[in-house]
């Protein structure tokens, strides 16, 4: 069980170091509102994070009988995936690097803490990428033969919930100046290469498991 919650952990953080525009949302919230907003808004963001693992994991448990003929090939698959995945996460990364531009907080009335956390649990589940990138590790990872329990499942996403957890709330919690070194393009592109590094990681220990 602990494997799958470290692993969960490192799929967690591969997702969610890279800051993109709903990172800066969560730095600009906290520079212009109290923290247990901007903590709740962090929190709904890992709250998406830890059902979209919960479910790709909890997918990968039901569809193991179908899918071991091809166990293999599903895993090569996952980790091409993942390191596709990777890619375009740095790429994107050094596009905005060269733009010199980074996404802003949006402005707008103060929100309260319930309203925060329900507003980024719906903005973070539309990006499919998100969901994608679970589904391919997880997959990946019950094709082979350590194929996972439903506890075991359900400790890869709880790990994923609490990488993604720390991460948006030191986020959030950063304040202006920091706000600015993660938001801006060298942090940006810093954290995007290493998200790439942490899926190239992963998908090489599918590879070779």
């Amino acid at each position: 069980m602990t494997s799958a919650l470290v692993a969960g952990v490192g799929a967690g953080y591969g997702v969610a170091l890279p800051v993109g525009a709903i990172g800066s949302y969560l730095v600009g919230l906290g520079a212009r509102a109290p923290f247990r907003t901007s903590a709740a808004a962090a929190l709904g963001v890992a709250t998406t994070d830890g059902l979209l693992a919960l479910v790709a994991a909890l997918g990968g448990v039901g569809l193991q009988p179908v899918l071991q003929p091809v166990s293999r090939l599903l895993t090569f698959l996952a980790a091409i995936v993942l390191i596709a995945l990777a890619v375009r996460t740095v790429l994107a990364a050094v596009r905005r690097h060269r733009r010199r531009s980074s996404a802003t907080g949006a402005g707008g009335t103060a929100m309260r803490p319930l309203r925060a956390y329900l507003a980024l649990i719906a903005l973070t589940a539309s990006n499919p990428s998100t969901l994608v990138y679970f589904v391919a590790f997880a997959l990946g990872s019950h094709t082979a033969d350590r194929a996972l329990s439903v506890v075991a499942a359900v400790m890869f996403a709880a790990g994923a919930f609490l990488a993604s957890a720390s991460w948006q709330l030191v986020l959030a919690g950063s304040g202006a100046a920091l706000g600015r070194l993660i938001t801006g393009a060298p942090g940006q592109l810093a954290g995007s290469a290493v998200s790439g590094a942490i899926m190239i990681v992963l998908a090489a220990s599918l590879i070779t498991s």
